[in-house]
């Protein structure tokens, strides 16, 4: 038996899986009292908004995929839009701006999270919702341990909270070992005292908090100060939304991902295209390995810069996009060389133009991917963000299975402390969503007013002989479709537990636009966990890739949950950043 950091966990009763171990017993205590894997889900949601604040928080989104025994699968869109007054004339010829800002209050999308977590307990769940939040309000008014990542977000914008964002600092400076926030726990208790939580919070105390608050100009990572557009009428008029997943086949599996208001389908496009090659033959994380999943994500990348938007607005072409036909000719576009260019297919496709260099500003970008783990030295021409003195920004992840059979993957994220000021009669800042649209017209993911941005966030779940069977995902920004796609490769070609295929070095590429504040594109890129070995390293060298070889342990924090033919259900969780962790019985 090969070895894994912990064990993949096997039982009947109920599994959590999560990215910080407080979350996952918060969920395990809701399947303890009787609760579903609903239940469970917003419980441990609302947890990690408390325990992990510099990954997501309350003003953040959320997109989850619910799978309700004896039902069908749906997935909840609770990603918020651009608020009416946002323009690309306003940001451009009013504010003088190419790219909406990576930080502050002008980023601002309506926070779905609170209301799709609502929306998932009155639909699917069994309890009330002061059942289900206790556990973030205990954990909010006692206090969290303060882990290394927490220190270093904090420290990353600490003078900045000093400076500029003083409510900010007043919550989250001095960094001791504990931080506590009471007044985001008085909310919560607020919200339990009345009738209609999800009423107050979209048009009564905590809405006319939010579009106060962000009236004031705040600086960003412009360099200058901007007030936000949210206005009271964008958040009374939201609603979250139940959608049909997309679904392909592979191997035997049906995977099951959110529509292209997200960046999911590129995980099914590179399902698609990886179908017309042996990977097993190859070897896990060889160099044709990697150099064969690597190209075939830049091609399904390219697609998403190309295509992908809110398809309330735009007009995606999903069913060519995941069609055999197209898949096959894309196919060949994969050589034995690492390919420059940025290459989508289809007829006409639209992508945005070059990017000018942009300051990288405290708390810009998507937290997971820290460039400061490289074990060696970045590409030619390519900075770590070591050395621009700054980290980047993140998401979390959840996945619960309960002995009934009921399933759930959600990945919230946004809100995070430091891509905006706190509000202080609230306890938590607003998300910076929106700094994934373009401000280039005739994009399908162009900024327009009550769009939704075409997000990274992207729970999977995978149904075997039309039955849930898996439950996966991972924080990661950009890297999402690709971290997650690697450990269900490692599952399904390789027969490796769930544990096992989490534990196994994983990989990379951005070598297409990024989805955050600048925007940055790093052709022939690839970044490989230095376990692969040099070979692998040597071998994607000799094929034309830039190679970022990463620390051991640093690229993914996937977890998940499976439920086997027999009823046995199964969980595995990320060890890098020590903090995720599955519970079960």
């Amino acid at each position: 038996m090969s070895f894994t950091t912990r064990p993949e966990l096997r039982g009947t009763f109920g599994m959590v899986a999560s990215t910080h171990w407080l979350a996952s017993a918060a969920g395990m205590a809701v399947l303890e009292r009787g609760g579903n894997a609903f239940d469970a889900a917003v419980a441990a949601g609302f947890t990690l908004q408390v325990v992990e604040p510099h990954l997501n928080g309350p003003g953040g989104d959320l997109p989850a995929i619910v799978w309700p025994r004896g039902g069908e699968p749906r997935v909840l869109c609770a990603q918020g839009p651009a608020p009416a007054a946002a323009t690309i004339a306003h940001y451009r010829d009013d504010l003088g701006l190419e790219l909406v800002p990576g930080t502050g209050p002008l980023a601002a999308v309506v926070p779905g999270a609170f209301g799709g977590w609502l929306t998932m307990l009155r639909d699917h769940g069994t309890m009330e919702l002061a059942d289900v939040l206790q556990y973030a309000i205990h954990y909010a008014e006692h206090g969290i341990p303060v882990l290394p990542s927490i220190a270093r977000a904090i420290g990353n914008v600490e003078q900045l909270f000093r400076d500029e964002w003083t409510t900010s600092a007043e919550l989250y400076l001095p960094v001791g070992g504990t931080i506590r926030n009471p007044q985001l726990a008085r909310t919560y208790r607020h919200l339990l005292e009345l009738d209609d939580p999800y009423e107050a919070w979209y048009r009564g105390f905590v809405a006319e908090a939010m579009v106060d608050f962000q009236r004031r100009e705040w600086m960003d990572s412009s360099g200058e100060r901007h007030a936000g557009l949210l206005g009271a009428g964008d958040l009374a008029e939201w609603r979250p939304r139940w959608e049909e997943p997309l679904t392909v086949d592979y191997h035997g599996l049906s995977v099951l991902k959110a529509g292209p208001w997200s960046q999911a389908p590129v995980f099914l496009q590179q399902l698609r295209l990886l179908e017309g090659f042996d990977l097993a033959a190859m070897g896990h994380a060889s160099a044709a390995y990697v150099h064969t999943i690597t190209e075939c994500a830049k091609l399904a990348f390219a697609d998403r810069e190309a295509w992908y938007g809110d398809p309330d607005f735009v007009d995606v072409p999903m069913e060519m996009l995941l069609s055999r036909e197209y898949a096959d000719d894309r196919r060949a576009l994969v050589g034995d060389e690492s390919s420059p260019d940025l290459r989508p297919g289809g007829d006409d496709p639209h992508l945005p133009g070059p990017v000018g260099a942009v300051e990288l500003a405290p708390g810009v970008g998507e937290p997971t991917r820290l460039h400061a783990t490289a074990a060696k030295p970045p590409p030619r021409g390519r900075e770590t963000e070591a050395a621009r003195g700054g980290l980047r920004g993140d998401t979390v992840h959840l996945d619960v299975v309960d002995r009934w059979g009921n399933m759930v993957a959600a990945t919230p994220s946004g809100g995070w402390l430091w891509g905006a000021p706190v509000i202080p009669e609230l306890g938590f800042p607003l998300g910076t969503r929106a700094q994934m649209f373009w401000l280039e017209e005739g994009l399908p993911n162009s900024l327009e007013p009550r769009k939704r941005p075409r997000t990274t966030l992207s729970p999977t779940m995978v149904a075997r002989d039309g039955e849930p069977y898996l439950a996966l995902g991972t924080p990661g920004g950009d890297q999402q479709d690709q971290w997650t796609l690697h450990v269900f490769l490692a599952h399904v070609h390789f027969g490796m537990n769930l544990q096992a295929a989490i534990d196994a070095p994983n990989h990379h590429t951005e070598a297409f636009p990024s989805s955050f504040y600048p925007r940055e594109t790093v052709p022939r890129h690839v970044a490989v966990e230095e376990r692969a070995g040099e070979a692998t390293m040597q071998g994607l060298r000799e094929r034309g890739h830039e190679v970022e070889v990463s620390d051991p342990w640093s690229l993914g924090r996937v977890s998940a949950v499976s439920r086997e033919r027999d009823g046995e259900l199964r969980a595995g969780a990320n060890p890098r950043g020590m903090q995720g962790y599955a519970v079960g019985r």
